[in-house]
């Protein structure tokens, strides 16, 4: 399951959260953001140990500019607070998978 994180949530579902979290800071226009959608959704199904979600930058800039977010989509893994690794513009779902080695 994707999870949709805003400004109000953010906190509590990623930034403390001790299970990893991989973030998609995304935006509805950008064609590359929805080409990467169904890697994610297959990823999230093979991965149920890892909390995904998304950002929506049009709706959320300040959590773009917290990130340092200037290109989409970019992906963030997170845990306990801490950005473990950001990759801009992932194409592949190995991509994801090779994030994770920072656990």
């Amino acid at each position: 399951m994707i999870n949709n994180f805003r400004t109000h949530n953010f906190e509590q579902e990623v930034l403390q959260s001790s299970q990893p979290v991989m973030v998609d800071f995304w935006a509805p226009w950008c064609s590359h953001c929805r080409a990467l959608e169904p890697a994610l959704e297959e990823f999230a199904q093979d991965t149920p140990n890892l909390k995904i979600g998304k950002v929506n930058v049009d709706e959320e800039p300040e959590l773009a500019k917290q990130f340092r977010v200037m290109t989409i989509p970019t992906v963030l893994l997170i845990q306990n607070g801490k950005v473990l690794e950001k990759k801009i513009a992932p194409a592949e779902p190995e991509e994801l998978e090779k994030m994770l080695e920072s656990l």
